[in-house]
């Protein structure tokens, strides 16, 4: 087992103080009770000291025993117990199996004479049942055979309360409240004494070894058990601890938390009780008592008395540490909690862990360590600082003192080892990462974005990106310095832009993209500065890297202007004039620009309308002159100017019909005549020019949108007119002409068209018109008849409503109006409802009085 130094053997009393040269004198017992040290001897003496602690300052601690009197009891015999009473400042002395009280200070006995007679030895109740403080409960185990008697201790007088017998001759005892705890002949047992239970604990033999009964605390025993072990036993005759190993022959024990203390004939051996090793050996031999008292362990042979002096814990925890024994500091400092008060213990206790934490750091134990710094919540700059440049120039952290580790940096930590280092730096990213957003965190923000951006840095870690694009605190200057010299520009444009200084930003990513600089971070680089103009919010900005992004790609360029916030276009913050002079020198963003505002905006300008008619028209015209093929992208405009001289009624007509005249946009031209209401000539182009009577068809369906029934068949029969043209002996439109009809019959006035259809037409080639037509004028017929029939119906209910009123006569002879109270003087009145008369000229009167409305009012409501 690795050693501690725990304890210290420091001489208390020496043989000249104690017998001078009369070397037949010998120790028999001790008793120590504060500064106060008793001694028995064989020769009947007991002799009473003061000792004083002194401390060096170098921390060395000595005793200096001061002899204040003896005094002989004078019966020849040796004294073979001491044991105080301070609260009756009484000293109990068994001698020659009389327990005698005397005086602490002058070892006079008791005026009274009080003593205990027949007693083998004894001990004091520490657990007292009585209440009593001026009273000691005193255990003996008598000279009667298998006999225990309790007593009741007062300063000058004694008093039996039990006397217990044993199954077997009781060897020793130890009490705590009701319960004894027994060495017996064979076996050690607890017994109550005052229920009379008993409970066997295990099997020993006193005859071959020395019991040893001892209590150390509230309803606990430490027994000598068989094989050398020291045996922990409660009142309930359990054992809530591991044993501890210690000699066979052991003499004595005593408890000082953490350890149990035992001896035998050459050494004293120092064992914990929280992992149950020995921690310590201290050779010394002769020596044949060991008692503790208070917490002071004395241990003393036939000549000398000495103190073993616990060395502080926290002196014992810091050496198992220096010794890089982390499991062993701390179950001792956690042993140490019930010896130190709370406040001290915790910063004590917190100080260790980080001490321990750091001991697993260097031997590369991460998770262990990161559980040690989280419980002892480390200070994160401490871990920090052992990394070289990672705290912020700024930082006013000074490590604490003393230190936690004995490391200057990483580099002596790890010898210069490259694959501990990296070990090292991915584990303090992770453990920055886990502790940033904690309350570890708090006050060093600053401190850990830093250190942990610098890390991510040098690494070329992925979560760089994801740390600048978030919530963060890395101080500008010194991880600008430090992004510039890793070149992670593009990581450095997002600092700046994070911290306010887009211009920074754009300046850096701009000469990445034109290779200035080298960062191949984002190979879209180009595409997402146009989106970060898009969505900035400096209009200066945007027109200054408007010109290099239209450079760029003028397609995807525009995109600064076409893609922006909702709310900043409703603001029109960038106005669409200036824009579009901007785009004057890149056709392509010209036209998706105007696109934008005309299709997806949807302003209603007929500068911009006109405008993109223009440049649609001219795009075409010049992709004509240069090909004759109907390629893809001539295609895609026709349909555009198409879709948008249908769609819109904002462009100038007349100047865009004139653009188009003596080109070969036919189409185009059939939409403006439509536009402008000409009919005719539109559908004469369809007809006669393009051939296209599908496309003449639409033209009559678009066209009628949202108008009456009437101006729809009036295009209709216009167009069928055009097929059917006098002059026009063409086959294919009086083909043209039979489909329309069969096709739109519903569109048709069927009596005009049978006006205009030739008469060497067949019935059977227009039998769908003609079946279309007639069921067409059935279902109309039947419709006007069931609406005449509904109207002739709601009338008769009205001329039944008119013969009701009628009905009743009304007598006027009687009656005076309700207004002015005067009689009728012709048959002429208006009647109410509710059956009251008024003059026609009274009703009239607008400004009745309130009580007259009011008394009409329900009678007008129910008319």
């Amino acid at each position: 087992t690795m050693s501690v130094k725990a304890f210290k053997l420091v001489s208390a009393v020496e043989r000249e103080m104690l017998m001078g040269d009369k070397n037949y004198i010998n120790i028999e017992c001790i008793e120590c009770c504060g500064k106060n040290l008793y001694i028995g001897t064989n020769d009947c003496f007991i002799y009473h000291f003061l000792l004083d602690e002194k401390i060096s300052t170098a921390g060395k601690i000595t005793f200096a025993a001061t002899k204040q009197l003896h005094k002989y009891l004078g019966l020849k015999k040796p004294v073979t117990e001491l044991k105080a009473a301070s609260a009756l400042t009484r000293l109990l002395v068994l001698c020659d199996n009389t327990i005698t009280l005397v005086n602490m200070m002058n070892l006079e006995p008791v005026p009274t004479g009080a003593r205990i007679k027949g007693a083998v030895t004894f001990t004091l109740n520490e657990n007292p049942v009585s209440g009593d403080p001026f009273c000691v409960e005193v255990c003996i185990i008598s000279v009667k055979r298998r006999t225990i008697q309790m007593f009741m201790v007062f300063e000058d007088r004694v008093q039996i309360v039990k006397e217990v017998f044993t199954p077997e001759q009781p060897c020793a005892v130890a009490v705590d409240g009701y319960y004894l705890c027994l060495a017996l002949t064979t076996q050690y047992i607890i017994l109550n004494y005052n229920t009379g239970v008993s409970q066997d604990l295990f099997p020993y033999c006193s005859e071959e070894k020395r019991p040893i009964v001892k209590r150390i605390g509230r309803q606990e025993f430490l027994l000598a058990g068989p094989g050398g072990l020291g045996m922990f036993a409660t009142v309930d005759g359990i054992s809530q601890r591991a044993p501890v190993h210690w000699s066979e022959n052991v003499i004595g024990a005593a408890l000082c938390f953490p350890y149990v203390v035992a001896l035998d004939d050459e050494f004293i051996t120092v064992h914990s009780m929280l992992d149950q090793q020995q921690k310590q050996t201290l050779p010394f031999k002769e020596g044949h008592i060991l008692q503790d008292f208070e917490g002071k362990v004395i241990v003393a042979t036939n000549k000398g008395v000495y103190i073993l002096v616990p060395l502080p814990l926290e002196k014992q925890i810091q050496d198992l540490l220096t010794s890089h024994r982390v499991e062993e500091a701390l179950v001792l400092a956690k042993g140490a909690r019930r010896n130190i008060p709370k406040e001290k213990f915790q910063v004590m206790y917190k100080r260790i862990l980080q001490q321990a934490g750091f001991i697993q750091f260097a031997q590369l134990q991460f998770l262990e360590a990161k559980e040690l710094f989280r419980s002892g919540q480390l200070d994160v700059r401490e871990l920090i600082s052992l990394y070289p440049f990672l705290l912020p120039t700024s930082s006013s952290f000074i490590r604490s003192h003393p230190p936690l580790h004995e490391y200057a940096d990483l580099n002596q930590l790890t010898q210069g080892d490259q694959e501990k280092m990296t070990k090292c730096k991915q584990f303090l990213m992770t453990y920055l990462n886990e502790v940033r957003s904690t309350e570890v965190a708090n006050g060093y923000k600053e401190d850990i974005d830093t250190a942990l951006l610098k890390l991510y840095a040098e690494a070329n870690h992925e979560s760089l990106l994801d740390l600048l694009v978030s919530e963060n605190f890395c101080l500008l200057t010194d991880s600008a310095a430090w992004l510039e010299k890793h070149k992670k520009y593009f990581a450095l444009g997002l600092l700046y832009h994070y911290n306010g200084q887009d211009a920074a930003a754009l300046q850096l990513w701009v000469k990445i993209v034109d290779g200035d600089i080298e960062d191949s971070t984002r190979s879209d680089l180009y595409e997402y500065i146009v989106d970060f103009l898009t969505f900035c919010s400096d209009q200066d900005l945007v027109w200054k890297y408007s010109e290099w992004v239209l450079q760029k790609n003028e397609e995807v360029g525009v995109q600064i202007f076409t893609k922006r916030p909702l709310e900043e276009q409703e603001k029109n913050s960038i106005n669409p004039d200036d824009t579009i002079n901007c785009l004057n020198k890149y056709p392509k963003a010209r036209v998706k620009y105007l696109e934008h505002l005309v299709l997806e905006r949807k302003i209603e300008k007929e500068k911009y309308h006109t405008h993109l008619a223009v440049l649609y028209l001219e795009a075409i015209l010049q992709l004509k002159s240069v090909s004759t093929d109907n390629c893809t992208e001539k295609t895609e405009l026709l349909l555009k100017l198409r879709s948008h001289l249908q769609k819109s009624d904002l462009y100038r007509k007349h100047f865009i019909l004139d653009k188009i005249q003596g080109t070969n946009l036919h189409m185009e031209s059939a939409i403006l005549y439509g536009k402008l209401e000409d009919h005719e000539k539109a559908l004469h182009i369809l007809v006669h020019e393009l051939k296209d009577f599908h496309a003449a068809e639409e033209y009559c369906i678009w066209n009628s949108e949202n108008r009456d029934l009437h101006y729809r068949r009036r295009l209709f029969h216009m167009l069928l007119t055009v097929y059917l043209n006098p002059g026009s002996s063409d086959s294919a439109l009086a083909m043209a002409a039979v489909d329309l009809l069969n096709n739109h019959s519903a569109e048709f006035d069927a009596a005009l068209v049978l006006q205009l259809v030739p008469d060497s037409w067949s019935v059977q080639l227009l039998s769908p018109f003609l079946a279309g037509a007639v069921r067409q004028s059935i279902h109309t017929k039947r419709m006007t008849q069931a609406a005449l029939g509904l109207a002739q119906a709601e009338n008769l209910i009205y001329k039944y409503e008119k013969v009701k009123q009628k009905g009743a006569p009304v007598l006027l002879s009687d009656k005076v109006c309700q207004v002015c109270q005067n009689p009728f003087c012709e048959p002429v009145f208006v009647r109410y409802p509710n059956g009251g008369l008024v003059h026609t000229h009274c009703a009239a009167n607008r400004h009745l009085n309130s009580n007259m409305t009011q008394h009409f009012s329900s009678s007008s409501n129910q008319t």
